[in-house]
């Protein structure tokens, strides 16, 4: 076990690197089993464990792995397996996306039911809606998902609601099914178009990616190709956040300004200097003259979920009363307990947070309870005064590469230690 140790109370000035998008790598890696023909080739994969992860699982199947810095190539041509039941599996959420890879290219999935944080209640019903409107049987058996079809045929499907994984997986699946499948009220998100892209470049047919409309054309067979995932924009948006609340100036290199425009638009609501360029952003902000906002989560293009908790962080000392409606999980305030030790003011009622900025935050003893709680943690270390431990660090490992060597970079006083 491995905790951060935080010495707060130093601004943030420098340059960093984004890394490649988590939530669009969890997506590609699985879609590379698709290709029967030649291998894949992605650049920019991040570090992370939830990748590490997915890579043992692939390799698993029957897919020869090779990693190479940032670099994944996948070979999926060999006789692989259409069940998918290793521990791993059940340790993460976007395992799901095996399921409509498998039926995609063999007609047949058998998936262990994933895991992934505990953010509140995520079903899987949109994903077997779309998997049985293509034409496939899917039955919950011994805790695993069973998924079997003579033929997958096109289909006119609408999600009842706007869910990233189901609009990935079912997409996934009709790239390979005869005819046309339309998806109607999907999400827009930049991993599901990254994903999209991804699956063109390996010969999909697949238009409308990034609007609530995506049309697929089913083609017989999917080949090798060599491909680069988008920068993350919640991991950049994280750092953009960390400089805001500990004040400084930082250059955040890799990113795709667009992508980052509801928590920019945020920022600069609050005081916070945002300058927009090609590839890169600059933050400059002046912490004692941080003002209180109100934000509403919701689906792209509007602000991010997985932004909220690290954002909560930063609104504890904005001055004035800040309102936060968290309208995706209704389990996303669970680090507010451990805010409060560092002395934060913020009342939760249902799904929304009540934060009253105080002058300072206070050193102490905390912990992850999620992926992005844990930044968020980290954020409120880094701006606290004296020294805070951050404790449950496995969950920021799984979407932030290598945390503490980015911030030292840019002044801050943290590192990782034994517990």
């Amino acid at each position: 076990m491995e905790k951060l140790v935080v010495r707060g109370g130093k601004s943030l000035y420098g340059e960093i690197d984004t890394s490649g998008a988590k939530n669009a790598a969890v997506a590609i890696l699985p879609a590379t089993i698709m290709a029967s023909e030649g291998v894949c080739e992605i650049e920019n994969i991040p570090d992370i464990d939830d990748v590490n992860c997915l890579e043992r699982i692939i390799g698993s199947l029957g897919c020869k792995i090779n990693r190479s810095g940032s670099s994944v190539t996948v070979d999926a041509r060999g006789d692989i397996r259409k069940v998918a039941d290793t521990e791993d599996v059940r340790k993460m959420r976007a395992s799901y996306y095996l399921i409509g890879a498998l039926l995609g290219r063999f007609k047949e999935a058998r998936v262990e039911l994933p895991g992934g944080c505990a953010i509140g209640v995520r079903p899987i019903d949109q994903h077997i809606k779309g998997f049985e409107a293509l034409g496939a049987t899917v039955k919950m058996e011994h805790g695993s998902i069973y998924a079997v079809a003579d033929r997958l045929i096109g289909a006119n499907i609408y999600f009842d609601v706007v869910s990233v994984g189901a609009t990935i997986n079912v997409m996934l699946a009709a790239s390979l099914a005869e005819g046309q499948t339309i998806l109607e009220n999907s999400a827009r998100e930049p991993h599901v178009v990254d994903v999209a892209n991804f699956m063109n470049t390996m010969g999909a047919d697949i238009k409308g990616a990034g609007t609530d409309v995506i049309r697929i054309n089913g083609v017989k067979s999917l080949k090798g190709c060599s491909y680069s995932v988008i920068p993350d924009q919640i991991e950049a948006g994280t750092y953009m956040i960390a400089t805001a609340a500990c004040g400084g100036e930082v250059k955040i290199m890799n990113v795709i300004p667009k992508h980052l425009e509801s928590i920019s638009a945020k920022l600069i609501e609050m005081g916070v200097s945002i300058k927009e360029y090609d590839d890169y952003v600059v933050v400059t902000s002046d912490r004692s003259k941080l003002k209180a906002i109100n934000i509403k989560t919701m689906p792209y293009p509007g602000f991010p979920t997985d932004v909220q908790q690290p954002m909560s962080a930063l609104m504890c000392i904005a001055k004035g009363r800040s309102i936060i409606n968290e309208n995706i999980w209704e389990s996303r305030f669970k680090h507010v307990d451990e805010l409060k030790k560092m002395g934060a003011s913020i009342m939760v009622e249902s799904r929304t947070a009540i934060i009253e900025g105080v002058e300072k935050l206070t050193g102490a003893v905390v912990r992850a309870t999620d992926l992005r709680a844990g930044a968020a943690m980290v954020i409120a270390a880094l701006m606290a005064e004296g020294k805070s431990e951050v404790l449950d660090i496995e969950h920021i490992d799984r979407g932030y590469p290598h945390i503490e060597d980015k911030f030292r970079k840019l002044g801050a006083d943290i590192t990782r230690e034994k517990c």
